[in-house]
């Protein structure tokens, strides 16, 4: 398997890279040189809507010269928030102790992913899933006899639930 004689690799000088031509090697260097194939040039995609990039080109240009300028890109000026964001952008704008209240969020989410090892903990005892299905479906019956099948009934839970959507957003 080992060789004793032994041969020379080279690689030609960055020429080769810079005029896309094999370098030229003589008959008798021919075992020494090393030559790559020459890629092809890159295909150019036809663009079937020249339009369109010249369009996108155009408004990157108004949005460019309207930063640079100061004043706010059309499409940005245009565009407004839903009501929802826009409420929830004032709530948290006016909380004095923002670190608090994301510590708050952020054991709300280990305490929901906790909760979720928990139960598919107990999915997977035998009688326990069937257990809670019967309590699931006993309490959805009571609560529609008790809160929406007469009307007083539904009004009531209805105006509760708007209490304390008010409640919860702080508006009167």
């Amino acid at each position: 398997m080992a060789s004793t004689s032994s041969s020379t690799l080279t690689i030609s000088s960055s020429s080769t890279l810079l005029d896309g031509r094999a370098p030229r090697c003589s008959p008798a260097a021919s075992s020494q040189c090393v030559t790559f194939p020459t890629l092809p040039p890159p295909q150019v995609q036809s663009q079937n809507r020249p339009w369109k990039t010249t369009a996108y080109c155009s408004k990157i240009a108004r949005n460019v010269m309207a930063m640079a300028t100061g004043e706010a890109p059309a499409e940005v000026a245009a565009y407004e928030l839903p009501e929802m964001v826009r409420t929830a952008q004032e709530a948290w704008d006016k909380v004095e102790d923002k670190y608090a209240v994301s510590s708050l969020a952020v054991a709300g989410a280990v305490g929901l992913w906790v909760s979720t090892g928990m139960v598919s903990a107990l999915d997977r005892l035998p009688l326990i899933p069937g257990a809670l299905e019967l309590v699931g479906i006993g309490y959805t019956g009571w609560f529609a006899y008790k809160n929406l099948i007469f009307k007083p009934d539904r009004e009531c839970l209805i105006q509760k639930i708007r209490d304390t959507y008010k409640e919860i957003i702080g508006s009167t």
